[in-house]
């Protein structure tokens, strides 16, 4: 054997390697290809995106307002000894406050967590 059949013998496993890796990325672009030509397909079988005329609109009031009230627990066992039936609990489980005044701080305290302050004495 010469010199040149070594040399041929020697880069035909780099050769494969090269024709491996080329055939591969062939294989993921196909793959790749036939996932998008997939994903048109389902979304031509979906239904039709709703119109403007079908979009939801602000009431003829206009805007709801959020609305801001002391809630107490409702009690279940009251003074009189009777329990209180089912259809008498309400269905949140609170109720709106006789007291509507909401109470910010305490006078004399630091008003914040951990503002140095004695706090609450």
């Amino acid at each position: 054997m010469d010199t040149a059949s070594y040399v041929v013998l020697a880069a035909e496993p780099r050769l494969w390697a090269t024709f491996g890796a080329f055939l591969g990325g062939l294989v993921i672009a196909g793959a790749l290809v036939w996932a998008v030509r997939m994903g048109i397909g389902v979304m031509r079988r979906e239904s039709d995106r709703p119109t403007a005329a079908e979009q939801p609109h602000l009431p003829v009031t206009g805007a709801i307002h959020e609305i801001r009230e002391m809630r107490e627990p409702d009690e279940v066992h009251p003074d009189d000894g009777e329990r209180l039936m089912p259809y008498e609990l309400h269905a949140t489980g609170t109720k709106r406050s006789n007291d509507q005044h909401r109470l910010r701080w305490y006078p004399g305290g630091s008003g914040s967590f951990g503002g140095g302050g004695p706090g609450h004495t």
